[in-house]
């Protein structure tokens, strides 16, 4: 099993627009992993094993579909393989750092199964949690309770 992220990092983005990706999640997600576009304006880091977990059902879903193709080319076509210097930087493609506009500060978040990198501004219009109540009312709806 693959280790559970946890956790947010806040970092300045160097004047080469690199990414530090903190320790913990080097870690995790070894010596190379795939980062590609996520939702909500993000970007999602898997390991290899759950990268491969995940491709595997995006080229399985039916390609008379097309959302499912859509899905695929979203998260597949934009996906690069990142391998961080010995600081522990990454350097985004562009499509990525526009897609999450990404450009002075970045957030980098523990999300379980993945990292997600942020821009500061995104994460935390998306981090407000006003309406956490109202989405803890139906948290049974989820499978979950406490």
């Amino acid at each position: 099993m693959s280790q559970a992220f946890r956790g947010n990092y806040s970092h300045q983005v160097d004047q080469k627009g690199r990414i530090i990706i903190p320790v913990k999640f080097r870690e995790g997600l070894g010596a190379s992993f795939v980062v590609t576009k996520g939702f909500d304006g993000c970007l999602y880091a898997f390991a290899p094993d759950a990268w491969e977990a995940f491709d595997e059902k995006l080229r399985a879903l039916p390609l008379d579909n097309a959302d499912a193709r859509k899905l695929t080319r979203f998260f597949i076509g934009g996906a690069f393989e990142a391998e961080p210097d010995k600081q522990g930087r990454i350097l985004l493609p562009q499509a990525l750092k526009s897609h999450a506009a990404i450009e002075k500060e970045a957030v980098v978040v523990g999300m379980g199964s993945r990292v997600e990198l942020w821009s500061e501004a995104r994460w935390n219009d998306a981090s407000t949690f006003e309406d956490i109540e109202e989405i803890a009312a139906a948290m049974s709806t989820y499978g979950l309770s406490i």
